[in-house]
């Protein structure tokens, strides 16, 4: 009897000792905040899932999210500390241990908001992560109907002297400019620790100075600092601001490091055009498994538009700018393709906008992570896009959108 209560004891400790690693198991690894123009992300990355439960609160507005199974570590606490003064949406971020089995976040929020949260899996150098995504909450029908009114009282007012200014100005041909991955997504590394995120949008913004010092075209960043937008959002985004030429900037990485030279690509309704334009397409339409996007984030007026007939049409005027932008980055670096390439780019379907994508360099290249790390290559890189993008505009091809330069 007393043995068998000693094996009775020794089960107990055991099912104690199991369920206690069973439920410190699952450990908060990292934590990052990437505020944004649209929205701000909290990524919490973890050794395994993470079960939540989250309200919403008001007076004041504020976000309670109980994260199951996980006890407070540095890498949690942390998180508190990482909100900017600048952020559109979030005022404060506290962190505790709620219950023994559960750590409580509580987003004190500056404006009310709405909130979309999802669990992203392990890929590449990421272990589990859960998203939060803080929007600016929409404004109830109500409102939208008197900022109409209001809108529609301010334009009929200033109608006559808008039109009189309009008909001074020549139409400036706007270019979006993205600027590759960005946020939790950094993109290919370079032996130095150089990140593409980083290098691209500087590439970027040298571009945008140089369009918008010539007084025929204007520039617009799709992404101006360091987030994540998902593919299609970057689409939709130039084609909200009624762009007429998309270029997409990257720099290349590849497991030979010296496989070197610059390449232009556009979009390919066949299929690729060789192997390497295959595998890089293939690599730069994993952002948004890296960078995280909802499952149900879809754009359904793209996916229908991408069916539109005009894309043939498209993607032979994206052919003409990839080789005007080829020809002048050839005086700037060696090409890896001497004509342009083309494969199924995700951030490259816009049905109506000719678009196409630069790999800059080789990051992977020691010599060419060195060049990209240069302010004066990446002036020579952003310049000789320009060049190509002007010529071909010169070359008088017709631009589709009707933009106002103003808007």
């Amino acid at each position: 009897m007393q043995r068998l209560d000693l094996k009775n004891y020794f089960l107990f400790i055991l099912l104690l000792f199991i369920s206690f690693n069973s439920f410190s198991a699952n450990e908060v690894k990292a934590t990052r905040l990437w505020p944004a123009p649209d929205y701000t992300r909290i990524t919490i990355e973890s050794t395994s899932k993470i079960n939540n439960d989250q309200m919403m609160l008001q007076n004041p507005e504020r976000i309670v999210i109980d994260l199951k199974g996980i006890s407070m570590n540095k890498a949690l606490k942390n998180l508190a500390t990482k909100v900017k003064p600048n952020d559109p949406n979030i005022l404060n971020i506290r962190v505790g241990q709620f219950t023994p089995k559960v750590s409580r976040i509580v987003i004190d929020l500056k404006n009310s908001a709405k909130v979309k949260i999802f669990s992203l899996p392990p890929v590449k150098s990421y272990q589990d992560r859960l998203v939060i995504d803080v929007y600016p909450a929409e404004k109830d029908d109500l409102t939208n109907l008197l900022n109409k009114i209001e809108t529609k009282k301010i334009v009929e007012k200033q109608k006559v002297p808008l039109i009189k200014e309009k008909a001074k100005k020549k139409k400036q041909v706007v270019v979006a400019i993205d600027a590759g991955h960005g946020g939790e997504d950094p993109g290919a590394i370079g032996k130095k620790g150089t990140k593409e995120k980083k290098i691209v949008l500087q590439i970027a913004k040298k571009l945008k100075g140089l369009i918008n010092a010539d007084p025929t075209m204007k520039a617009y960043l799709v992404r101006d600092s360091d987030y994540f937008i998902p593919l299609k959002k970057r689409v939709s985004k130039a084609r909200k601001v009624k762009a007429d030429i998309f270029v997409s900037i990257h720099a290349d990485a590849f497991r030979k490091r010296n496989v070197s030279g610059s390449s232009v690509f556009a979009l390919s309704e066949r299929g690729a055009t060789s192997a390497f334009a295959k595998f890089i397409a293939n690599k730069e339409n994993e952002a948004d498994l890296i960078g995280g996007v909802s499952i149900d984030d879809k754009d359904p007026v793209l996916a229908k538009t991408l069916l539109d007939l005009s894309q043939s049409a498209t993607i032979n005027d994206s052919l003409k700018l990839a080789n005007y932008v080829l020809k002048e980055i050839k005086k700037v670096n060696n090409l890896h393709k001497q004509h342009p390439e083309q494969a199924g780019f995700a951030v490259l379907k816009a049905p109506d906008i000719p678009s196409i994508l630069v790999e800059t360099a080789f990051l992977s290249n020691p010599r060419e992570e060195r060049q990209l790390r240069s302010s004066k290559f990446q002036k020579k890189l952003a310049k000789a896009i320009y060049l190509g993008t002007k010529n071909y505009i010169k070359s008088g091809v017709s631009i589709a959108s009707t933009n106002d330069p103003e808007n």
